[in-house]
Parts: C-alpha cells; sequence; structure tokens
C-alpha cells in the first residue's frame, strides 16, 4: 500500500491537493488503516486511467 506521500509523488502533485480531492471525493480512493491514510496501487491508477 501507498502512503499520501508516494501517491503525491506518483502523480506529481503536493500533498495539500490529494486531501483536498480526498475531501471533496473527486481523487483514488484512499483508505484509512488505524490512524494512517493508504492508497492500493492499483486503485490508484484505475483513478489515473479514468481521467483519459
Amino acid at each position: 500500500m501507498w502512503s499520501v506521500d508516494d501517491v503525491a509523488t506518483f502523480l506529481g502533485i503536493p500533498v495539500a491537493t490529494l486531501y483536498q480531492w480526498r475531501h471533496h471525493r473527486t481523487g483514488p480512493r484512499g483508505r484509512k488503516i488505524g490512524r494512517h491514510l493508504r492508497y492500493l496501487p492499483a486503485d490508484v491508477l484505475a483513478w489515473v486511467n479514468e481521467q483519459e
């Protein structure tokens, strides 16, 4: 699973943008694992493919 920093680096965006997308429910699907936000690489790649 990828951290918020991993996803932001992969997408080339600031971490704050990723949190804004999560708040507005427009970005890739994230999951809370305990108190940490994690992303499945497959979910991030699927979201990227949907944007084309």
